[in-house]
């Protein structure tokens, strides 16, 4: 299917999303309001799982992020798939969810995610990986995890 548009974050916190038209990419690349960018296919389940888990790591507004999560069915049982393909550890811990990379050790020696659902997990793990958002070629959550 490919690429159909861009979401990016904006200064005050939302989630913009602007169609794929000739140029787009390049004039949000240029804003001064854009803090990190997101291309949105459809078809690709991990570019959906990529821009929800870096965007709340962000500091996007966690509604938005909830309302995409549920519009593009990424909850708890869909992000084992994510987990698989990134080679994550994702599992119950007590009452909250816990992602960490697979060669996790234990909390004083090895970074984990915690979260009343997996993408808050995966989201918390992104940030104690050292996520910093970009608007191209900057860390992405699969890099920190591999």
């Amino acid at each position: 299917m490919g690429i159909e548009g861009w979401y990016y974050l904006h200064t005050n916190g939302s989630l913009i999303y602007k169609r794929d038209l000739d140029g787009t990419v390049a004039d949000i690349r240029e804003s001064d309001f854009a803090v990190a960018l997101w291309p949105v296919d459809p078809s690709d389940r991990e570019c959906a799982w990529t821009l929800l888990i870096e965007a709340w790591a962000a500091n996007a507004e966690k509604n938005k992020v909830v309302e995409l999560a549920e519009k593009w069915g990424c909850d708890d049982a869909d992000a084992p798939m994510l987990a698989k393909r990134l080679n994550l550890r994702l599992y119950r811990d007590g009452s909250a969810w816990c992602a960490t990379r697979f060669d996790f050790v234990d909390l004083q020696a090895s970074p984990a995610g915690f979260g009343d659902t997996c993408l808050e997990a995966m989201a918390n793990l992104c940030r104690e990986l050292g996520y910093r958002p970009s608007k191209m070629w900057g860390s992405s959550f699969r890099k920190l995890v591999s």
